[in-house]
């Protein structure tokens, strides 16, 4: 099963994107999809073909192209913009003309419309009007009447609807007024031919306004995508040649001068350099990188030379998941949002029948001459009620967000991650390589045994571990000069708790103090030791050997920089903190002191972390797992939020709902703020939205007739129509400059 992603075209409104996902829906091999109306583009998880996605889209009465590379990315890009500017020239003919005209009529220039005069003057308007229809105007007429068929009421139709009345209306009663002006009563004596393109001139300009606003809200996209430099220097025997990075393969050898951007992922096969890492990690410190160190394609290399081996190019690369990762977020939508999709659906079809309900009340009991005010009273109510500002309420909102927290080195997968963040109560913390720095050292020992005889025999059970405290030792133990070649067998890994094995005919427990007390061996002897090291915030590595307590460790992980001043901020926001931990309660209490968390749960083995997940929800917390996206992917996963910590691997990517790229608490809190910013920024542009249809509507229906006079006119509807949408556009790209708290 392959996903896909498709340009769509000739989509208008939200009622558009649910036709088509009604479709979608209702085809066999189609698992899952995800519409952005703000983007006009469609994710769709399918067994099918590519075609047969596009078949089934168009047979729905849209069109579709299929997107399989940057450059199709660009391109569309680039016709969007051609197709901005000729939206904007089209509105500024349109509302040109009806400017001109409505001049004429303001100033008595034009001759009312009775009479050979008034014939003249109505007929060049009508066609002049009608040509603007046309040709400013057509794709409107084609996209309602292309719905049709297929029982699509959208924009499109609720315009066509309107602008097309007042037209048709003015052209029928051209003639009565010419022939027979006595059966019209003077303060009818008016054609809204001008209505009718100033209607049309204010949509066009909105819409374009909105696509304007649309490129600049997928900057951060673009930006991302920029960082890919399009030509490499490639080294082979016989010399050095820049090439397109789209020819290099895994195993070349490429060098990046000082000052060039890195074209894909590596290793370092020679020299030594910074390497600044800000736009992927949002880490504005730049990072030292020597042999065999790692580079990721879009990162800028500082001062020296650089010559590396490529590992991973085209969508293996970090750059690469972390594009698709984005855009995959701005496609998907928060609950919030496919509830107003669902109500915009059905919006156009209610729309259509209290136009025909002001229409026939108007009739009945209108004024003289009704016909005349219900007319205008309906068509009013179809302009105005366009809804593009619902349809776009959401989307917009997403894809600025988690374009900003991309920048910042966050990747949010998915817009219900967004959604639940607003209601986080609790955050659960791992304790290593979350809070601390991930890199514990060794800092203090105590032996009963014969320590240098043993040492050895440590050093090469500890150097088969993969456990972070194992590997310290390993470091300490390759500092020290200790020999770690002997042969090991029986070696035994028991999560959580230590390994088992046998070196040189000694069998040897290194773990913590339940694994040894579980073998029945009593370590009375060094408790005084273990909780002064304990105290001290260093985590403990009991050794026993031969069914006897021999030694032990005090390894220490520091507390990142930028902990303390992170978790103070996420205390502000009310959160319940909270350090899980499989280390000892004394250890752990040390830490969390010193980071400034009140509440500990120890001593806690890694499958039995989800479980603590599981309890915390069954209180009614709303809970967030801040671990590193492999060791804790059970509790991460049981999450309402799981946020990993990691540097851009494919597992933290794709195992997390939020990752942060460089590693740091303060990115968690902005994580949130970003979050919580973007759900008041769309239930903003929904009230917004919903308030302007709901006192819209009925003011234009005429309402306020009856008590005030107040009768709307079509050309405001058109313009408060078009100031809308824009309003919602403008409202979603605040998110780009909100100071994060």
């Amino acid at each position: 099963m392959a996903i896909y992603q498709f340009a769509l075209k000739e989509v208008s409104c939200a009622g558009c994107v649910r036709s088509i996902e009604k479709a979608l829906g209702r085809t066999s091999g189609i698992q899952e999809y995800s519409i952005n109306f703000a983007d006009r583009t469609a994710t769709i998880q399918t067994d099918l073909a590519p075609e047969g996605v596009v078949q089934v889209i168009e047979d729905a009465g849209y069109g579709a192209e299929l997107i399989e590379d940057e450059e199709d990315h660009s391109r569309r890009a680039a016709q969007e913009e051609a197709q901005y500017r000729s939206t904007l020239r089209r509105a500024l003919v349109a509302l040109g003309i009806g400017a001109v005209l409505m001049v004429l009529m303001l100033t008595g220039t034009l001759p009312e419309p009775t009479g050979p005069a008034g014939l003249v003057t109505g007929v060049v308007s009508g066609l002049a009007t009608l040509a603007v229809l046309y040709f400013c105007a057509g794709h409107i007429f084609r996209g309602a009447w292309k719905g049709l068929p297929h029982g699509n009421f959208n924009m499109d139709t609720l315009i066509a609807l309107g602008t097309g009345t007042a037209w048709l209306y003015s052209t029928l009663l051209l003639p009565v007024l010419v022939l027979a002006p006595q059966w019209v009563p003077p303060q009818a004596h008016h054609l809204y031919y001008e209505a009718s393109v100033m209607i049309i001139g204010f949509i066009l300009l909105g819409q374009a306004l909105e696509a304007r606003s649309r490129g600049n809200t997928s900057r951060a996209l673009r930006d991302l995508l920029d960082l890919q430099p399009r030509e490499a220097l490639r080294v082979r025997d016989d010399g050095e040649k820049k090439v397109p990075v789209a020819l290099l393969v895994p195993g070349d050898r490429v060098r990046i001068r000082p000052g060039e951007r890195v074209p894909v992922d590596g290793v370092v096969l020679e020299g030594d350099s910074h390497v600044d890492e800000s736009m992927l990690t949002g880490e504005p410190v730049p990072v030292a990188r020597s042999v065999n160190d790692p580079l990721t394609g879009g990162t800028v290399n500082g001062s020296g030379s650089l010559l590396m081996e490529v590992r991973a190019v085209g969508h293996q690369t970090v750059l690469a998941q972390i594009v698709d990762a984005v855009r995959q977020a701005q496609n998907s939508k928060p609950a919030l949002g496919r509830l107003a999709d669902r109500i915009a659906a059905v919006f156009v079809p209610t729309v259509m029948v209290i136009a025909v309900i002001t229409l026939l009340t108007w009739l009945i009991f209108g004024p003289p001459p009704a016909w005349a005010h219900a007319v205008i009273a309906a068509v009013t109510v179809l302009i105005v009620a366009c809804p593009c500002a619902l349809g776009l309420a959401t989307p917009m909102s997403v894809m600025v967000g988690v374009g900003r927290a991309a920048g910042k080195g966050i990747l949010i997968r998915n817009g219900d991650a967004l959604q639940r963040a607003q209601s986080l109560t609790t955050l659960v913390f791992d304790k290593t390589g979350t809070l601390t720095e991930g890199q514990p050292t060794v800092v203090d020992r105590h032996f009963i045994g014969d320590e240098q005889a043993l040492l050895p025999l440590i050093a090469a059970i500890e150097k088969r571990a993969e456990h972070p405290l194992a590997q310290a030792i390993t470091a300490w133990a390759e500092a020290q000069g200790v020999a770690s070649e002997h042969e090991v067998a029986g070696f035994e890994a028991i999560s959580g708790s230590g390994v088992v094995a046998a070196v040189e005919g000694r069998s040897l427990l290194i773990g913590n103090r339940d694994l040894l007390q579980e073998r029945g061996i009593d370590c009375a002897a060094l408790v005084d030791h273990a909780e002064r090291f304990a105290a001290a915030g260093s985590s403990l590595v009991w050794v026993a050997c031969d069914g006897k307590l021999q030694g032990l460790f005090a390894i220490a992980d520091p507390l990142r920089h930028d902990t303390r001043e992170a978790i103070e901020r996420l205390r502000k926001r009310g959160l319940r903190l909270v350090l899980l931990s499989g280390d000892n309660r004394r250890t752990a209490q040390a830490i969390a002191e010193q980071a400034g968390i009140d509440e500990v749960i120890a001593e806690v083995r890694p499958e039995q972390k989800q479980a603590v997940i599981r309890e915390l929800q069954s209180k009614g917390e709303i809970v967030g797992m801040v671990g590193d996206g492999i060791n804790d992917a059970p509790a991460l996963a049981q999450a309402d939020i799981g946020y990993a910590m990691g540097s851009g691997t494919d597992v933290a990517i794709s195992s997390a709902d939020v990752t942060l790229m460089q590693s740091s608490l303060l990115a968690l809190a902005d994580a949130i703020s970003i979050s919580q910013a973007t759900v008041r920024n769309i239930k903003q542009n929904l009230f917004g939205a919903f308030i302007y249809n709901v006192l819209a509507i009925p003011v234009a229906a005429g309402v306020l007739y009856p008590v005030a006079g107040i009768l709307l006119n079509p050309i405001i509807a058109g313009a408060a129509m078009a100031a809308s949408s824009v309003t919602v556009v403008s409202n979603a790209r605040r998110l780009r400059n909100l100071p994060l708290d």
